[in-house]
């Protein structure tokens, strides 16, 4: 099992306050995973077995569980089980399955000494009722499929190099459940497949209520083909006119915040350059896993740009960064990252292949007059750096 510190580290400073750790993410992302770390964590700090109340609402005991009040006689009676001072640790996992759990949460949070642990696969869980129920009284965490430097953890008794992995992490991606197949391509693609059905038939599907799955599955293609790529709700509508489809801008942009709620995509807003100030057209979005791209069109190698893109994306996120879309003048900037008050840019290519390559990437960073580290990262060995803007090779970047 893969420890991932780099959540534990934030977790920790939240045990044993009575504020609700909300754990959202994609399905099969590795949330119930964290559950178990986290009891492993607290186990080596010194809490008890006894003290732990763990259900998953997916499980035969949690589907068993009709509604949120038949839940709480087994949480009275746990409660009841401790010891005097004694805090009792609750993890619920996929709770957004039992109807009417927010109250529930609310009322242990309130009458107990609770140390609480939620996750749930829906943006939803965060809405309007949750958020006026423990306004204040919550901090939530979103966990992704493994990093390239958890990927190289995970695989490392198979021998490889780390830049022989990444090839393998651009086509099967980061899931977790995909360590059963030890970097076989055929399983490994079937099983995301399988994910992303689970993904999109129950968290969109269902809780959208949608009914024209086709038309979904069509806009969810055109967005993962097109990755690295800007465009706009009205670039998929002009698209589906080509091909005689008549389809509203408010449908696509209903389908597409459906798919964000769910964690399969994520929309990234573009900025103007130095003004910072937000474009209201045409972001880039980026899918969750760049394996599910090889799943369903293939071939990732082909859009070697975007999926490089993407990688990067999610590291930045995963370090902690606020990350959008630059613009300066006529020129792109890929990433532009705030963290703590601290600005830098990214800019990502495959390889800076020639003169014509360099200057066009380093420009789009030269032409930013203020004094914020710019980094531009590519699948190059050789240190390309010039002027201020330091150079890196993606794969060593990504297991810095």
């Amino acid at each position: 099992m893969i420890k991932r510190d780099l959540y534990l580290d934030r977790f920790r400073d939240f045990y044993n306050i009575p504020i609700i750790k909300v754990l959202t993410g994609m399905r099969r992302s590795g949330k119930s995973t964290m559950l178990q770390l986290i009891q492993d964590d607290l186990r080596n700090s010194g809490a008890k077995e006894s003290q732990f109340f763990t259900l998953n609402m997916e499980s035969v005991e949690g589907l068993a569980i009709g509604k949120a009040e038949d839940l709480m006689p087994k949480l009275t009676a746990f409660f009841s089980s401790l010891k005097e001072g004694e805090k009792g640790y609750l993890f619920l996992d996929e709770i957004q399955l039992l109807k009417g759990w927010e109250s529930i949460v609310n009322a242990c949070n309130t009458s107990y000494n609770a140390d609480i642990y939620i996750t749930g696969s829906n943006a939803s869980l965060l809405s309007s009722d949750l958020a006026t129920l423990l306004s204040g009284r919550y901090v939530s965490f979103q966990v992704h499929p493994f990093s390239f430097s958890e990927f190289v953890e995970l695989y490392s008794h198979l021998g490889k190099s780390a830049p022989d992995l990444f090839l393998d992490y651009v086509k099967i991606g980061g899931m977790p459940s995909l360590k059963y197949f030890d970097l076989q391509v055929s399983p490994s693609i079937q099983a995301l497949k399988d994910i992303y059905n689970s993904v999109i038939l129950r968290d969109v599907v269902e809780y959208g209520q949608i009914r024209n799955t086709d038309l979904l599955q069509r806009i969810i293609l055109f967005v993962i083909s097109n990755i690295g790529n800007t465009f706009s709700a009205l670039s998929i509508n002009r698209f589906f006119k080509s091909e005689n489809r008549t389809v509203s801008v408010d449908t696509i942009l209903s389908y597409l915040a459906l798919c964000e709620n769910a964690f399969f995509i994520k929309r990234v807003p573009r900025q103007e350059l130095p003004g910072k100030k937000l474009l209201a057209v045409n972001d880039k979005y980026y899918i969750a896993d760049q394996g599910f791209r090889e799943a369903l069109i293939g071939n990732n190698q082909s859009a070697i740009q975007g999926i490089l893109e993407n990688i990067v994306y999610w590291e930045l996120v995963r370090r902690g960064f606020d990350v959008n879309v630059g613009k300066s003048g006529d020129k792109e900037v890929d990433f532009v990252v705030n963290k703590s008050g601290e600005t830098e840019y990214y800019q990502v290519t495959y390889l800076l292949a020639d003169e014509s390559t360099i200057n066009r990437e380093f420009s789009a960073l030269s032409s930013i007059s203020d004094n914020y580290r710019k980094i531009v990262l590519s699948m190059d060995n050789l240190d390309l750096g010039r002027d201020g803007i330091d150079h890196k090779n993606i794969v060593n970047w990504l297991l810095e």
